[in-house]
């Protein structure tokens, strides 16, 4: 527990430093028209803008409710009534007990703009935090699997887009991150029978979370390259560990995607294996 505490602290003091900074530059919100452009072009300063709100608003979803094609700084220069809907959509889902001295048109008091910083450092903290371990469970199961086809004697290639099966790898290969048909994938093997075997990675750290990892994602990606190439063709598969609930498990398994465990990666290797001649 020591590492993501660590970084969770130091995430704490970056962005409690950020928040004081864009209550000063706005004079605690009041003049926050005023200095829009200002906050809306500083990357640090945008990111804590959008967790003013409640819940947060991300980035994407905060351009498409202010119709505003591009938060880029060059943009939001030659196009200033982007920035004024920018700040009405904010204004309007403010979290008004972390702002209330905003809602009531007056004035914080020291105790209430203390909280209001302490509060929001705590959001953002937690949200970065769990964003960088979720990457970081990623991307260290992703090099499990790598390293396990190699040692099945699997060959890495150079990653490639593989609009049909005949660009895939050969038979006995297998490449990182590639578009396959539509979507990407994490891994692309190509087993020795010939078929094409996708393979997602997913970290998921709650039975929540599971369903946007798993169900909302690897699965509706299973069922786009069944479609796309056919069910003899391809073997889309997932790679998983942390929390799952076990009836998104079944769901997924229903929609045509074959799932394995990061911790025993035994038996993804020994099925491959199975299938050499």
């Amino acid at each position: 527990m020591e590492e993501p505490l660590e970084d969770y602290l130091e995430a704490f003091d970056e962005y409690r430093g950020y928040i004081e900074d864009l209550l000063e530059k706005t004079v605690n919100l009041t003049q926050l028209e005023g200095q829009a452009l200002a906050v809306l072009t500083d990357p640090h300063l945008l990111e804590v803008f959008r967790y003013l709100a409640a819940p947060p608003i991300s980035a994407d979803d905060l351009k498409v409710l202010a119709e505003a094609p591009s938060l880029a700084k060059g943009q939001l220069r030659k196009k200033p009534e982007d920035v004024r809907r920018l700040v009405e959509i904010v204004r309007l889902v403010l979290d008004r007990r972390r702002f209330s001295w905003v809602v009531e048109g007056r004035e914080p008091t020291e105790p209430e703009r203390g909280a209001a910083v302490m509060a929001s450092a705590a959001l953002i903290a937690a949200s970065r935090v769990q964003t960088k371990h979720r990457t970081t469970g990623k991307a260290q199961q992703e090099a499990l699997v790598t390293r396990a086809l190699i040692d099945l004697g699997l060959r890495k290639v150079p990653v490639r887009d593989i609009p049909t099966v005949s660009l895939a790898p050969s038979p006995g290969e297998f490449c990182g991150e590639s578009r396959l048909g539509t979507r990407k994938a994490d891994i692309v093997v190509r087993l020795w029978d010939h078929r094409v075997m996708p393979i997602e990675c997913k970290v998921s750290n709650s039975s929540l979370n599971s369903v946007k990892r798993l169900n909302n994602d690897a699965a509706v990606k299973a069922g786009t390259w069944q479609r796309d190439f056919g069910l003899r063709q391809v073997v889309p598969t997932a790679v998983l560990s942390g929390v799952y609930n076990l009836h998104n498990l079944v769901d997924a398994q229903d929609r045509g995607l074959t799932l394995f465990w990061a911790h025993d990666l035994r038996l993804l290797t020994g099925w491959i294996a199975s299938l050499r001649a």
